[in-house]
């Protein structure tokens, strides 16, 4: 993917896609916005808030909103066809049209299953890169790419025949992806090389056009680690992002069901891309199911940008079970989702969880102590300036357990926990039924004490009765300006 990621601004909006609810009151779907308390610009602007953000779509690509739309693309279940929607918001993308761009023949060539097509804007032109297997043979799996001249590719007019990409090895290939860094235009590609006994291995190569590269390609990636070799040997799926002089590039391992996670491979991006040692893999996944949301088998990923034009979207498919009846290939349920990437204060990216079903997803950071956030270890809540588990300071903000005018503040990893007052002090704690523990587990959300843009969070039992940050804890007292006071991010 060809894009420059610039610095965040203080004030983010957190990405919607959201937690499992387990106990709270039953809520009907579709009904978040009638139940919940308004949400501010913060929590909204440009953040998906359903999930999946689009149903039965596996291998999803969305690309940068280009003339007002994102467009995105992914596999369809019967592996047969190519498909393009549109929306200018990435929200939007679940409910738009679908429209078919291109089918595969009924018999030859690219008539075997369909997989992983890429949309790309190359010097005003559209590519739309994907991989096809033979009727006879549909697991023959070779790249192609077909262009259009239109300014929407929607427009099924404007596509060409498809074109093959040519590699040096007649073998399993696919997954090709392109970006471009200091002028010259790459291919990036998953294929079985037949001198390595693995499945795919990752391959990069400098391109002389959107059909055809050139040189001898390198290989940058192959499956060696435990959780690379899971089922099947795999790199496959690489997605690009570029950073302060890095380039990032995420790529998805082992067998397709809840085996299925995201890699990272790192290079300077002063180096030299072709050179197999500018790039260093992650010693481990970084982006894995995830057993408390209920998320299964997270990967095949891209990346794009929210409508703030900063903030950056991490799209992927994941399944809402771990079981899978037959060949995980053939299951329907890879659903294409989004959440917010966040960056370590290295300069890495910070992929927390993969969430569940519900709202936006939140950090609090106190008044005084802004560059710190709110996060829960072993059912305490603290405010720490350092933290490397994200998904430890995620929250949502739900309907309150003790009813009308009150909110309740999930956790986004163990969705079964909410903030509860436990004294002076505050826990985050299982639900348990009954009037009391609701009480002490919702509060009233008001304008910020020490400013409006904030929020304030008042004791639903306690009028008066503020959470309070104290030296790195919570605590619960009368109001004290920025103390009380937390910003939302």
């Amino acid at each position: 993917m060809s894009m420059h990621l610039t610095r965040r601004s203080l004030l983010r909006g957190g990405l919607g896609a959201a937690a499992t609810g387990l106990v709270l009151p039953a809520i009907a779907e579709g009904a978040w916005a009638a139940s919940a308390p308004t949400p501010t610009d913060a929590e909204t602007y440009g953040a998906p808030n359903t999930s999946p953000l689009v149903w039965q779509r596996a291998d999803p690509f969305v690309t940068p909103r280009t003339e007002g739309l994102y467009y995105f693309t992914a596999s369809v279940p019967e592996y047969d066809r190519l498909i393009v929607r549109a929306s200018p918001t990435i929200e939007g993308l679940g409910s738009a049209a679908e429209t078919v761009v291109w089918r595969r023949p009924a018999s030859g060539s690219m008539g075997g299953h369909i997989w992983a097509p890429e949309l790309h804007r190359i010097d005003g032109r559209w590519y739309l890169y994907f991989a096809a297997g033979d009727s006879d043979n549909v697991f023959r799996i070779r790249m192609y790419v077909m262009e259009s001249s239109a300014a929407d590719p929607r427009d099924v007019s404007g596509w060409s025949s498809p074109r093959q990409i040519v590699t040096p090895w007649d073998s399993f290939a696919l997954d090709a992806t392109t970006f471009e860094h200091d002028g010259q235009r790459y291919l990036v590609w998953a294929q079985s090389e037949p001198e390595i006994g693995v499945n795919s291995s990752l391959y990069i190569a400098r391109m002389t056009s959107p059909f055809t590269f050139t040189g001898t390609p390198a290989r940058i990636a192959t499956p060696t680690r435990s959780w690379e070799v899971e089922g099947f040997r795999v790199n496959e799926g690489p997605a690009v992002l570029k950073r302060d002089g890095r380039i990032f590039m995420t790529f998805s391992a082992s067998a397709t069901d809840a085996r299925y996670c995201l890699g990272l491979l790192t290079a300077d991006a002063r180096a030299n891309l072709l050179d197999p040692a500018t790039w260093s893999k992650s010693p481990d996944p970084v982006f894995t199911t995830n057993e408390q949301t209920r998320q299964y088998g997270p990967g095949h990923n891209s990346f794009t940008v929210a409508e703030d034009g900063e903030t950056d979207v991490l799209v992927y498919h994941a399944r809402d079970y771990r079981d899978i009846m037959g060949d995980p290939l053939y299951d329907p349920n890879r659903h294409a989702r989004a959440q917010r990437l966040y960056w370590y204060e290295d300069g890495t990216p910070l992929f927390g969880v993969p969430v569940g079903k519900g709202g936006p997803i939140l950090r609090l950071s106190p008044g005084d102590a802004s560059s710190a956030f709110v996060r829960h270890y072993a059912y305490a809540l603290r405010v720490d300036p350092s933290v490397r588990e994200l998904a430890d300071s995620q929250f949502r903000f739900v309907p309150g357990l003790a009813g009308e005018g009150t909110v309740s503040i999930r956790s986004v990893n163990f969705p079964d926990r909410y903030w509860r007052v436990d004294g002076t002090s505050l826990r985050i704690d299982p639900v348990e039924d009954g009037s009391g523990y609701a009480a002490l587990a919702s509060f009233r959300r008001v304008p910020g004490l020490a400013n409006s843009n904030a929020i304030s969070l008042e004791l639903s039992d306690r009028p008066g009765v503020y959470v309070r940050h104290d030296k790195g804890s919570l605590t619960v007292g009368r109001p004290a300006g920025s103390k009380s006071t937390f910003w939302l991010s």
